[in-house]
């Protein structure tokens, strides 16, 4: 019988994929660094909100850290929320703009746990 994963685990392999997807994506490595700080300092949504401005263009994504990093985070916290991210164009940043303070909260710490595991694996894989 398998033993159960814990969602630890499941972070730090999520994050490891996320840092290898990224190994051609300018700035990634700095992001993921700074992003802990950066959704302390300035909240989530305004952080993800200065991301996507970064990563898209005329509503289309650019190959970007900005872009990934909007991506992954957006996925995995739409995951672990069990918020369907397919169905608003701008994936976790439309959610948090509707969602309750109690969700709010949730995804924010959710985003710094899995921020640790993909900082960790950013220092250790990315220049």
């Amino acid at each position: 019988m398998m033993a159960q994963r814990t969602v630890e685990q499941e972070r730090a392999e999520q994050a490891l994929k996320c840092v290898n997807e990224a190994r051609n994506a300018s700035e990634y490595g700095s992001l993921a660094r700074r992003a802990p700080a950066d959704i302390q300092t300035n909240g989530l949504g305004q952080t993800l909100a200065f991301w996507r401005s970064k990563g898209w263009e005329s509503s289309k994504p650019k190959n970007n850290g900005h872009t990934l990093m909007y991506k992954h985070l957006s996925a995995w916290v739409c995951k672990q929320m069990k918020w369907n991210e397919q169905a608003k164009p701008y994936g976790l940043l439309d959610w948090l703009t509707t969602c309750t303070t109690a969700d709010y909260r949730r995804a924010t710490t959710e985003v710094q746990a899995f921020l640790i595991w993909l900082k960790r694996f950013a220092e250790a894989e990315l220049e």
